[in-house]
């Protein structure tokens, strides 16, 4: 004797199978799968009574169910680990993620309903209430102070003040970067070897004027030196060099 069947909207196989499961109150790791089987082919059958373009997914699972009842009929399985396979076991895991997915679904449009209720009232405020300023009593605000505390902080303030000006430093004037031109640095070089037809290097560069013109005054005596313009001697080491127009 066939069971009472009343149909209703089912989003897919999964959906159905899980209301069967929830209806007979069964454990859905452990399917009793001949029971389950039978209600989903009746259900089938009055779906396909109803509405002769049943979807080929339940028909689907239909036939992936009378698989999986014949598997239980026969031997076990043994997988290479020697443990006995249940034919219901990937059944099972396509059951535990719908479930999660369907009951996530339920929550997103629980807050979906929720957010709209939320309802909001645009400021509507008199001009007069915007506009008003609390009116503030001096006399409370100074409390106990006085002229002569105020010139007290005011003057330690000033004190944190002249302590962090470093007195070293502060003597100091503004510090620029001296730009040097390598070009006008070698024309200077050659220009004074041409004046100065034998001189040294200590004195050439003791006439620079910082640490920047003697850098850029050795460059201009390198390049010089390259294109053929001067010479350099020493006699001995550790002696001074000497320079002169080539």
């Amino acid at each position: 004797m066939g069971i009472p069947v009343k149909l209703q909207a089912f989003e897919g196989p999964l959906d159905l199978l899980l209301h069967l499961i929830d209806k007979n109150k069964v454990n859905i790791y452990d399917i009793p799968i001949v029971e389950i089987t039978n209600q989903y082919l009746e259900y089938i059958e009055e779906m396909h009574r109803q509405d002769l373009n049943v979807m080929s997914e339940f028909l689907v699972m239909a036939a992936t169910l009378i698989d999986i009842k014949s598997r239980m009929l026969l031997p076990k399985e043994v997988n290479e680990a020697g443990e006995e396979e249940d034919p219901r076991q990937e059944l099972v895991e396509q059951l535990l993620e719908y479930k999660m997915y369907k009951y996530m679904s339920y929550e997103l449009r629980d807050r979906q309903i929720d957010a709209g209720k939320a309802l909001y009232k645009a400021p509507t405020l008199p001009d007069e209430v915007k506009e008003y300023v609390e009116p503030v009593d001096l006399t409370e605000l100074m409390g106990d102070m006085t002229l002569s505390k105020l010139h007290y902080i005011f003057k330690s303030v000033i004190k944190k003040q002249v302590d962090k000006i470093d007195p070293v430093r502060s003597k100091f004037g503004k510090i620029e970067k001296e730009e040097v031109s390598l070009t006008d640095k070698i024309a200077y070089v050659e220009q004074y070897a041409m004046e100065h037809p034998d001189f040294s290097f200590r004195e050439l560069l003791e006439k620079q004027a910082g640490k920047m013109q003697v850098i850029v005054t050795f460059l201009a005596v390198l390049e010089l030196m390259k294109m053929g313009r001067i010479r350099i001697m020493q006699e001995h080491i550790f002696d001074d060099i000497q320079i002169s127009a080539a």
